[in-house]
């Protein structure tokens, strides 16, 4: 088998069809098989996909394993050369899978691969970064990316002046379409589960980079990624979900010393988010930035109580009842 595709479906009828369907449809010369590991969807996904799509595998997980542990029982279950990892809110393009197969073949000494996604309305979505450190994340919080025209110094999450139209070597890619080496993928053990949302696919790609293998990305292969179908469910649990993950992450590679280092600059990042937002709702009210302000003052209330240390070493989390919390839950 050539192509293992990992799907990992979480009551996502509305979209996984066209997911399937597009991989289906423009795949053309690639041997494929498509996984998908169902974390206990109660809207019918699982029989839906069965009845429509018989040769898909669908692997039941009974219940919501979350990112990083569903993705791995479908590695585990795949037999590929390659292995993809799609969200199933993805279209694939055309050709596209045979294109980046064909891109991997010609780059034997790569470990990982990404494409070019696309949003609904047709722009670049940016899918590829580079690895999180601490100065980048300053660097970001006080709006300093344009310096990084002048100094690579300053690149800090994002590849300034690059739209994703030309190959290269990048440090991660969307774990919304991402593509690793079979043998390489469970070498490592797949994702580490600690990520359980966020931070997943920087870390296993930092792992493949580790390994001595670079990520390449090509413009060739394109996808569309519809975005955000979970997290709009449940905005201030992703939210909090998003800050546990990337303490884990700052921790595990910087220690105790760049999980507090972290604290501060995502505190200074939300409060200068919280003035701008703020300026803008004097300027041009709205029920959704009031929505917003209310997400990123539940997001300051919460980091300020917490001790990134102890939550990483003992698992220990604040109380916590954010003001307003029915409004952004």
């Amino acid at each position: 088998m050539k192509l293992s595709v990992v799907i990992l479906c979480w009551n996502d009828l509305n979209v996984i069809s066209d997911c399937i369907q597009s991989i289906i449809a423009g795949t053309h010369s690639t041997e494929y098989e498509i996984i998908v590991s169902d974390n206990g969807s109660s809207d019918g996904s699982s029989e839906f996909i069965r009845k429509n799509f018989p040769p898909c595998r669908v692997v039941e997980n009974g219940k919501n394993l979350r990112f990083a542990l569903g993705n791995n029982v479908g590695i585990k279950a795949s037999c590929g050369e390659y292995v993809l990892i799609l969200n199933p809110d993805t279209i694939i393009h055309d050709g596209s899978l045979d294109r980046l197969i064909q891109f991997a073949d010609r780059h034997p000494e790569a470990g990982a691969f990404g494409c070019r996604v696309l949003n609904p309305d047709g722009s670049y979505q940016i899918s590829a970064r580079p690895f999180p450190t601490i100065r980048g994340e300053w660097i970001a919080a006080t709006f300093l990316r344009p310096l990084a025209y002048l100094a690579n110094y300053f690149v800090s999450d994002t590849y300034t002046g690059w739209n994703g139209d030309t190959e290269r070597e990048v440090d991660w890619q969307s774990g919304c379409c991402v593509m690793f080496r079979g043998d390489l993928l469970k070498q490592l053990g797949g994702f580490d589960e600690q990520f359980f949302y966020y931070y997943e696919e920087v870390d296993l790609c930092k792992r493949v980079r580790m390994a001595g293998r670079p990520i390449l990305f090509t413009p060739n292969a394109t996808i569309t990624h519809l975005g955000g179908q979970s997290t709009r469910r449940f905005k201030l649990a992703f939210e909090l979900d998003k800050y546990i993950t990337r303490y884990r992450y700052f921790y595990k590679y910087y220690g105790r010393k760049g999980v507090k280092s972290c604290r501060r600059v995502s505190l200074a990042s939300l409060r200068i988010r919280l003035l701008g937002h703020s300026l803008l709702q004097i300027l041009r009210p709205g029920e959704q930035r009031m929505d917003g302000l209310e997400l990123i003052r539940a997001s300051i209330e919460w980091n300020k109580r917490i001790d990134p240390v102890r939550l990483v070493e003992a698992g220990e989390e604040p109380d916590f009842a954010p003001r307003a919390a029915a409004r952004i839950t």
